[in-house]
This record gives structure tokens, C-alpha cells and sequence, in this order.
């Protein structure tokens, strides 16, 4: 008797980002079973065992897993476009910021902003990276800074899921700057922050994560520990923003706490990368952020191989220092800015992107994961990451629903 499943697709080749032993995981002349919104069966013989609802001939075209997008600040009020032109002019960060610019103006756009505008605006960003084959994001709060707006951050990200095909994951960044109300007392507002609006999200189970920026201008090793300790007495994932600018020990710091990503790492100091490496925390590179502030400290790539740490790379989309809606453009980024490979490249918008997220079921082609599946007419993978903005999948499937 024949096997009923929900959909067939043949007549492809497979990068499965799995390792087995190819570049990028190739099965050729491949078809993939899906039943109930998970990958059954991977074949290169006939598939006479199988009685499909719906058969899609692949005509020889590439498949691969749903690009993920594991780290991104999509959810804000306003745009920095007319500071940028300051900066190119010649203004200051301190000047600009004298003049109502910097973070804070994105922080007071968004605590004016309704949820049914924050949602619009978040919706014309995220449907820039589903083009491009993105079926999950992670989506950060942080520009709120208050109770209120953090929470309704996170209400929107959860309903940019509803409106659009992709899995989000939420995460709540509340110790990404000290807001003006707690400017002469930092300490108080991470008390806030841990004692507060961590319970309330939990509580109301509007985040996976908890994420900290920990640098000179952000937070101290100290304080960010403190929310390390609020998040796992709350089950909640942790993450961090670590050694973009100096080398805070913050990398270090997160792994003892078994963090699951520390991300930008330009700063980290090639003794810690073992640390990483024991704790399987997942290394997070985002050339975005490195190009658009024109940094020069590159992050320890040869390090994290030989010490065989996942990298993953994502956007960092955000209005103020990587407003990139583009992961494919990143992916180029990663290999010309920071000497990935195509491979690396490929494997850190899927398999890895998907281990920073504490993801199981996701980021590769392999039975009984989840059918996140693109469709892609291209003769090798590799040009995923050689051209900008050439290419989009001709094909996609959420959970085996074509999207």
C-alpha cells in the first residue's frame, strides 16, 4: 500500500545544509516527501510509495531550506535617513544628538507610535526579507524602554507572523540603552527591567529570549548579569549584543550563562573563543552593522573554525546602524567584509541561524523537520552569496503550505 502524504516535490537538487559529507549538503536528482507540515522522506529513487496530494516538478532547480533571520530590530517608529545625511556632512554623533537625533529619537517615535502604526511599518521591512526566501525571523523589542511600548513591541512582532508567511521568534531587549528617565541611575532601571518587565513577558508569553547590550555605552558585565539571572529564573533564552566596540568580557560572560548566540564579537579576544566553543553558544556576525559604521576591527573568523564555533550571520536590521532589509545582501557582506565562504555564508543563514534560536526542527532539509523549503532557479549555491540582489525564489513553502 502506498504512503499518503501531502505533497511531493522531484526533479530537484538539494543543498540540505545536513552534514553529509558534500558542500552544502547536495543530494542531486533528489525528491522530498512532506506530511503534516514535516519532511517524511528524502529519495533519489522513484517515489512509486508514495500517493502525494499535490506533485511539484522542480524542473531541476535548486531546493533548500527557509533562510533564517536570527537577529533583527524590525519593529520601530521613524527612520535616522535625515541623520545619516548629517553624518555625511560632516555632523558628529554628539552634534547630531544635540539636535534630537541618536537613539532616543527612534525611542520617542516609537513610544508615540499605535501598535496598528508600528505594525504597518514593521510589515513593509519584513516583507523585504520574505522576498528573499526568509521564512523565519527573530525580532527584538528595546525602542520602547517602558513597560508599555516594550510590551506592544512584542505584541506586534508576534502579529507580523499572523500577516505575513514566517515564523517569528520574539525577543525582549529592554537593556539596550539606559532610557532618559533613568539617566543618573542606570542601576535602578536595570532593577526595572529584571524585577518588572521581564516577569510581565513572561508572563504573558510574549518572548523566547532575552537579549542585553553589553558595552561602554550600554550596559556593564555586572548589570547585564543581573538580567542574565531574571531570564533564567523565567526560562527565558538568553542572548547578547557583546564586543561590538571593546572587549568587555561580554561574550565570555553569556556563555557561563549558556547564552545561545553573542552576537556582532568584532572585539573578542581569540582566548575567549573556547569559551564559546564549550558552552555551544553560537557565534552571531553581522556586517551590516560592521559596513554601514565603517568599522575596521574584524571579528576572530580563523579562531571560531578552529575551534569549530556555529557561525551564524543575520541583518541587524535597525534604523540607526544597519537598515538592511536584505539577507541575501548580507550574505555577500559576510564573505566580502568579513572572508566567510559562500558555504559558511549559506550555513549561517540556515543551520546555524537556526541553533542561535534554539530552533531544532528548522534550518536544514533532513526527515522530520519542519518543510521550510524554497525553490530556487540558480545552478550552485555558491551564488547565493556572489551576487546582490539578483536572484528570489521562484517557489515557497511554510510547514509545507506554499507561501
Amino acid at each position: 500500500m502506498k504512503t499518503k502524504i501531502d505533497l511531493l516535490i522531484h526533479n530537484v537538487s538539494i543543498a540540505s545544509m545536513t552534514d553529509n559529507g558534500l558542500p552544502y549538503g547536495q543530494i542531486q536528482n533528489a525528491s522530498v516527501a512532506v506530511k503534516s507540515g514535516s519532511i517524511c522522506s528524502i529519495t533519489k529513487s522513484p517515489f512509486d510509495e508514495f500517493e502525494p496530494e499535490k506533485v511539484v516538478d522542480g524542473q531541476g532547480q535548486w531546493l533548500l531550506p527557509g533562510f533564517i533571520d536570527c537577529h533583527t530590530h524590525l519593529v520601530y517608529a521613524g527612520n535616522r535617513a535625515k541623520e545619516f545625511e548629517m553624518r555625511q556632512q560632516g555632523k558628529t554623533y554628539t552634534e547630531i544628538a544635540q539636535q534630537g537625533g541618536g537613539i532616543q529619537s527612534t525611542v520617542n517615535a516609537t513610544r508615540r507610535a499605535t501598535e496598528a502604526e508600528l505594525l504597518e511599518d514593521s510589515l513593509k521591512r519584513a516583507r523585504r526579507l520574505v522576498e528573499e526566501g526568509v521564512t523565519c525571523i527573530e525580532i527584538k523589542s528595546g525602542y520602547g524602554l517602558d513597560l508599555d511600548t516594550e510590551l506592544r513591541m512584542l505584541k506586534v512582532a508576534a502579529e507580523v507572523a499572523e500577516k505575513l508567511p514566517v515564523t517569528v521568534l520574539p525577543t525582549y531587549l529592554g537593556a539596550h540603552t539606559v532610557p532618559v528617565e533613568y539617566k543618573n541611575n542606570p542601576d535602578a532601571y536595570v532593577d526595572y527591567v529584571c524585577d518588572t518587565v521581564i516577569p510581565k513577558v513572561a508572563e504573558q508569553g510574549l518572548a523566547v529570549s532575552v537579549d542585553v547590550f553589553c558595552e561602554s555605552i550600554g550596559f556593564s558585565p555586572q548589570q547585564c548579569e543581573k538580567v542574565f539571572i531574571a531570564a533564567q529564573e523565567h526560562d527565558l533564552n538568553i542572548k547578547a549584543h557583546v564586543e561590538q566596540l571593546s572587549d568587555l568580557k561580554g561574550a565570555k560572560l553569556a556563555a557561563q550563562y549558556q547564552a545561545i548566540s553573542v552576537d556582532h564579537i568584532e572585539y573578542l579576544d581569540e582566548d575567549d573563543v573556547s569559551v564559546l566553543a564549550n558552552s555551544d553558544t553560537v557565534a552571531v556576525l553581522l556586517p551590516g552593522a560592521f559596513y554601514y559604521l565603517r568599522e575596521t576591527q574584524l571579528p576572530p573568523v580563523n579562531s571560531l573554525r578552529q575551534h569549530n564555533v556555529p557561525i551564524a550571520i543575520a541583518t541587524d536590521l535597525n534604523p540607526g546602524s544597519s537598515p538592511i532589509a536584505s539577507i541575501l545582501t548580507t550574505m555577500n557582506m559576510a564573505c566580502v567584509l568579513f572572508g566567510l565562504t559562500p558555504e559558511e555564508s549559506l550555513r549561517g543563514v540556515t543551520v546555524h541561524a537556526a541553533k542561535a534560536l534554539h530552533l531544532e526542527n528548522k534550518g536544514q532539509i533532513a526527515v522530520g523537520l519542519d518543510a521550510d523549503l524554497c525553490l530556487w532557479d540558480i545552478e550552485h549555491p555558491c551564488e547565493f552569496s556572489y551576487g546582490i540582489n539578483q536572484i528570489r525564489p521562484t517557489r515557497k513553502w511554510i510547514a509545507g503550505n506554499e507561501a
